[in-house]
């Protein structure tokens, strides 16, 4: 009896030994999402309650099922192949290595995402290998990273050196068992864990459930940000490969219902004859709200004066709005947002299949009137693919770091930040001067680079812009100096008062208020338009709702431009303030702003309802609302147009 129970309890070692060695996956799954919470303390910690809590890790235990069952695959088959002497030393030394290696990468790739959190409110997908394939410094800003965040590199190797410690082999002695015990044994432990790891992938054993995606997260949140801490990165990537961007819905089955709730074709209504001036458009990275003194009076109890004097200065002679939003996250998703009319919806534009579509933008609108246009980025060329972008919707000229080079008036390869791009304050002096070459009339954008990760600012400043607060607060003051610097150059040139200005951000960054780590305030940024001669004796902050895909078509109002044209955007200036709104996306919600309110809505239901004077986003007033029905048919409307748009290249009026 005892030789029987020896030889039962070994056949059973296999399997019993592979599933407590995917327990230690569990636990590093679930310490990674510890890490992620405390790494980005400020964004996960409000409105947390133990019961959402206990939900939250209840559906994290769902996706990390889904992801260590995956990833893990090669290891249960080599731990369960029904072959004799796989129970041999060196073979069971091999299916630690695999171990090791496969979860050891996916703490990496957790941990990783850990700090690239902030930068986007997400987590990260396969479009990041799109969106950084023509960088040539990630080294570089890698090894920055690694080196600011060492500590995460330390619970890395203690992390990885406790799986080794806590690894468990078979213990069975070679030829301990004959070839068909051990064999039989192995092929049934195989056959009996094979629904389960199916189950597993897929969610659930219900034959209801179909695979779980990214967007299933939300079952478990009351926020669209916290769906980050429900998801592990290693599912976020491979559910996301190959995956289709856009997916119509029906919420319409008529076109003209559709269009009549909401239409992107703007046909205008004046017979004022164009105004040809010159456009200029700043897109100043990573240039938030918050950081600008005149556009918070009240933040900090009104004593707040934030970090850009000379940006203060250009809104006192300028409109701006009490409400002012972004369209996505990325540097990616400000170029199309800005200059095309299109927001972010699921991924960025132009790392989907549709930015092979005809894309109208502001270029190729105003050169069809005879302007010339040029872009400007002090990055090499092809860096983000802001090239192929500009290119593709209208801009005829291209100056990027190459160019600045060749320019002998300008210092060169010195100005270089020895990461990212030629230092802001040469490269807007630059921008100027190209300028004025230029024939009028013109119309151009710039994109800034300095106040961008990894946060340094020019050796001769360090004294005049020391570490303050966050690390990107010297590289705001830094960029503002430019930025004035650059009007004072512009202000002496011949097409300077035949020119509007638009300021803006490509998207938010780091921050150090409440009020702007929510689900909406981490979209709020600055659109500022100067009209010299004009704005500045009717400077206004108007009480409207702004967001960056507005820019396109309020500058075709300003100049009464006579054709129709495309834009998801409204021309805010002449829209009645009622009538203004925003909408941006977050982990599978659309965010819908209007009627100084704001809707979350998942794609079936709004799941919440703030007022905009509710900062921190605190008491959730869904189904309280009167204006809520009319808000879900029109981000449905909106929804649908930009889905059906995208898959069907209709683009443009």
């Amino acid at each position: 009896m005892k030789d029987k129970f020896k030889t039962v309890k070994s056949l059973l070692s296999p399997l019993a030994v592979t599933l407590c060695n995917l327990l230690i996956a569990y636990v590093v799954y679930f310490l990674a999402r510890l890490i992620y919470f405390f790494e980005n303390y400020s964004y996960f910690s409000q409105n947390l309650s133990f019961p959402h809590v206990l939900e939250m890790l209840r559906g994290g235990l769902v996706f990390d099922t889904s992801a260590i069952l995956v990833t893990n695959i090669p290891y249960i088959v080599l731990m369960l192949f029904p072959i004799h002497y796989t129970e041999s030393a060196i073979y069971q030394k091999l299916c630690r290595a695999v171990f090791l290696i496969i979860n050891g990468l996916a703490l990496a790739i957790n941990l990783c995402d850990a700090v690239y959190f902030r930068f986007t409110m997400r987590r990260t997908t396969t479009t990041v290998f799109s969106e950084f394939a023509n960088e040539e410094n990630l080294g570089g800003v890698f090894l920055k990273e690694t080196v600011n965040h060492i500590y995460l590199l330390v619970l890395f190797v203690v992390m990885v050196w406790a799986m080794y410690r806590l690894y468990r082999m078979t213990g069975l002695k070679y030829k301990e068992l004959t070839w068909w015990h051990y064999d039989l044994a192995t092929f049934l432990s195989l056959a009996a864990l094979a629904p389960f790891v199916v189950a597993g992938i897929r969610g659930g054993f219900a034959t209801a459930v179909r695979p779980i995606t990214i967007s299933n997260a939300n079952q478990y949140v009351d926020r669209p940000t916290d769906a980050a801490l429900v998801l592990n990165t290693p599912f976020s990537l491979y559910r996301t490969i190959g995956k289709a961007v856009f997916v119509v819905p029906e919420y319409y089955q008529d076109e003209a219902e559709m269009a009549s709730v909401y239409n992107p074709i703007h046909v205008p209504s004046d017979s004022v004859p164009m105004t040809k001036k010159n456009v200029v458009v700043l897109i100043v990275e990573s240039f938030g709200r918050e950081y600008i003194g005149a556009l918070n009076g009240t933040l900090e109890n009104s004593r707040y004066r934030g970090y850009t004097p000379c940006v203060d200065s250009l809104i006192a002679k300028s409109i701006t709005f009490s409400h002012s939003y972004c369209n996505g996250r990325k540097s990616i998703d400000g170029m199309p947002s800005i200059l095309s009319s299109i927001p972010c919806f699921v991924e960025p534009f132009f790392l989907t299949p549709a930015s092979m579509n005809h894309v109208s933008g502001i270029a190729s609108l105003l050169a069809g009137e005879g302007y010339q246009t040029a872009f400007f980025h002090g990055a090499q060329r092809g860096s983000m693919g802001f090239q192929a972008f500009a290119r593709s919707t209208g801009f005829q000229e291209y100056y990027g770091r190459e160019d600045y080079d060749e320019d002998t008036r300008f210092g060169g390869d010195a100005d270089f930040d020895g990461m990212w791009a030629i230092w802001d304050e040469p490269f807007l002096q630059y921008y100027a001067a190209k300028m004025s070459e230029m024939k009028e009339p013109f119309m151009t954008a710039v994109f800034t680079a300095s106040s961008h990760h990894p946060y340094v600012i020019p050796e001769k400043y360090k004294d005049v812009y020391p570490e303050e607060g966050l690390t990107i607060h010297k590289c705001i003051r830094y960029t503002d100096m430019a930025i004035g610097r650059f009007f004072q150059e512009a202000s002496r040139q011949p097409w300077f008062k035949n020119t509007i200005f638009v300021l803006t951000s490509d998207h938010t960054n780091q921050s150090d208020h409440m009020e702007y780590q929510t689900d909406l305030g981490g979209f709020c940024s600055p659109i500022i338009i100067y009209e010299p001669g004009v704005t500045d004796h009717q400077p206004e902050m108007q009480q409207k709702i702004a967001q960056q895909i507005d820019i396109l078509p309020t500058l075709m109002g300003r100049l009464h431009y006579p054709k129709p044209y495309f834009a998801f955007g409204i021309d805010v200036l002449n829209t009645p303030a009622e009538q203004t709104w925003a909408v941006n996306y977050m982990n599978g919600f659309y965010q819908y702003v209007k009627h100084g309110h704001v809707i979350q809505f998942d794609g079936q239901k709004t799941t919440a309802a703030y007022a905009l004077t509710d900062s921190l986003m605190q008491n959730n007033l869904v189904n309280q609302l009167p204006e809520q029905p009319q808000m879900e048919r029109e981000v449905k409307a909106i929804v649908q147009q930009y889905m059906e748009r995208m898959t069907q290249d209709r683009l443009q009026p």
